[in-house]
């Protein structure tokens, strides 16, 4: 079936906790009490891709300053690890990334997801940093950021 992407919904939120705790256990998963707060925040944008009524990957991206120029901060990607390798993962950076527009744009990953960092690579994104410890199990995580204009 193919894969359509549309706005994450506060109904999404229990699933969205369900694939993030099986995607990143042990690198504080969010709940879905955190999904339904960022869905609902008003300078956010979440995406899901579904298959059918089933969510199989969400992202989101927020938008950080109160004037212009804005910058933008990648919050989640995730894709359900069934479905990963299919392109759906870039599908939904690429959404966020065309909600950011010409702005700059920052985020966060683990130093060891050489997938996620080979496709941010690809989109432009070049590491900033190390954040020593930044996940809850004390992996480190890259500060990677794109330049305005992609």
């Amino acid at each position: 079936m193919p894969v359509a992407l549309g706005a994450l919904v506060d109904s999404d939120a229990d699933r969205c906790a369900e694939l993030e705790s099986q995607l990143f256990p042990g690198d504080d998963p969010w709940p879905a009490e955190a999904f339904s707060r960022a869905i609902g925040a008003r300078d956010n944008h979440y995406v899901a891709a579904r298959i059918g009524d089933t969510v199989v990957g969400y992202a989101g991206i927020a938008r950080l300053g109160r004037s212009a120029p804005y910058e933008f901060e990648v919050h989640t990607i995730g894709v359900d690890q069934a479905c990963q390798g299919r392109g759906i993962g870039r599908r939904l950076l690429a959404d966020l990334l065309d909600h950011a527009g010409d702005a700059v744009v920052y985020l966060e990953v683990r130093t060891d997801n050489a997938p996620a960092i080979a496709l941010y690579r690809d989109v432009g994104f070049v590491e900033m940093g190390v954040r020593k410890g930044y996940y809850r199990n004390g992996a480190d995580a890259y500060t990677m950021r794109r330049e305005a204009g992609g």
